[in-house]
């Protein structure tokens, strides 16, 4: 049974492989042949797991390998934990909860919170407030932390959380985002600036470069190479910008744009796309290369602003949510909503902006109830809610960030304060 099912992996991958690359019309004979009432989605991860066991089997000869590896490579065990319902079924989720995550740690800054990002190992977090501040954290000294015995906001020795603190925003700093490849911190705030910080400079606060946008920027997502980001503003064109020259790139067809302003850009893992989130309430998904919009889903959220999109990891599905408080996974390939989830809001809609997300192993969603101050967390696979967590907080949670790596992830709320929250075992 286990050799069928491999098989049958092995012909979707070569279909999928096909597909990326160009060859439709050999890829739609060999489906039609093999399974004619499904369709397969296109995927490059056959030629990633090609690229992984070519290093796996060379060690000697490394240095020879590498030129020909992007810099932006998704390794399959990463791809392995997404989720693909074309061939898992009735998984066990390996991760635990988020109701069982405990605080751990507790930062502030002088007015709400409104952004917070991990770096692409989870080592460090960064957060952005009104306050016009960013602060970049330390995660293992956060969990080596007891906040019932130490004041956060106490003394700045060697062991404290907080490394760097910069400053160079003049308004609210609304989204905060790691370089995947350089120790960079990008930043936009409603003071309609992007910033790029170089936090290695222990003694520098302020910029290395900074690039005026034409509106309040409210989303920025980095190419996996580090050459290029993304920006969503006020304004409803998304921008690409490259990091060395400051350039600005938009799509050659203006009918492609959204129709309001952008509240989020997101990339897929290996950048051959990107998604775009609109308060006209649709989600558009664009290639990543041209920069054409390939796929708009309409009344995405029934009409209502579409606040957060993401990839899942094998880029086959998107996740979104909307100001009508309801989470839906959406199949790339047909454009289809497969699952949904619900119970976050039971009132109605949310105030403000809030964002859905995978934990780190993708078995689980999570989404902040702003009502209620807690967390709704669900079954990826199954839409199944689980219990809530409350939050602790005294405000609403306006940006949730979870780990790439760990059980962990970091709330920020109106009450000026953010929330490290880590699984802890307990031992019988």
């Amino acid at each position: 049974m286990d050799f069928i099912k491999d098989k049958d992996r092995l012909y979707r991958l070569i279909i999928s492989q096909l597909q990326y690359d160009g060859y439709l019309a050999v890829a739609k004979s060999l489906e039609q042949q093999y399974r004619p009432d499904s369709a397969i989605a296109s995927s490059d991860e056959l030629a990633q797991i090609y690229r992984s066991a070519i290093e796996a089997g060379v060690t000697s000869n490394r240095d020879t390998l590498a030129p020909h590896t992007p810099a932006f490579h998704v390794p399959t065990a990463q791809l392995a934990q997404s989720i693909d319902f074309d061939f898992e079924s009735d998984v066990i989720p390996v991760s635990p909860e988020t109701s069982s995550y405990q605080t751990c740690y507790v930062t502030s800054h002088k007015a709400p919170i409104r952004a917070a990002d991990f770096s692409v190992d989870g080592m460090f977090c960064a957060t952005g407030s009104a306050d016009h501040s960013i602060k970049i954290l330390d995660v293992e000294r956060m969990l080596a932390k007891n906040t019932l015995t130490n004041d956060p906001s106490s003394g700045q020795g060697d062991d404290h959380p907080t490394i760097r603190s910069l400053y160079d925003h003049t308004d609210e700093v609304t989204c905060v985002k790691f370089h995947p490849q350089a120790p960079y911190l990008i930043s936009g705030g409603r003071d309609e600036t992007i910033a790029i910080f170089d936090w290695t400079k222990t003694s520098v606060k302020k910029a290395t470069k900074i690039i005026i946008e034409a509106s309040p920027v409210r989303s920025i997502d980095v190419h996996p190479s580090g050459d290029y980001f993304l920006v969503g503003c006020d304004q409803p064109t998304v921008r690409i910008y490259d990091i060395h020259t400051s350039q600005s790139f938009t799509s050659s067809c203006n009918k492609d744009q959204h129709q309001k302003a952008i509240n989020m850009v997101r990339y897929c893992q290996n950048a051959h796309l990107y998604a775009t989130a609109s308060e006209d309430g649709s989600i558009k998904v664009w290639d990543g290369v041209s920069s054409r919009c390939i796929q708009t889903i309409t009344n995405a959220h029934g009409g209502d602003a579409v606040h957060s999109v993401s990839f899942t990891k094998n880029s086959k599905y998107i996740l979104s949510s909307g100001k009508d408080s309801v989470v839906r996974l959406w199949e790339l390939a047909s454009g289809k909503p497969i699952l949904t989830y619900t119970g976050a809001e039971l009132s109605g809609r949310q105030q403000y902006r809030a964002q859905a997300a995978f934990n780190h192993t993708e078995d689980y969603v999570i989404f902040p109830c702003e009502r209620s101050i807690s967390m709704c967390c669900w079954n990826a696979r199954t839409s199944e809610r689980q219990r809530l967590m409350p939050l602790g907080h005294n405000a609403a949670a306006r940006w949730i960030m979870h780990s790439p790596t760990m059980p962990c992830m970091i709330t920020c709320s109106d009450d000026f304060r953010a929330r490290l929250w880590h699984y802890k075992a307990t031992t019988q």
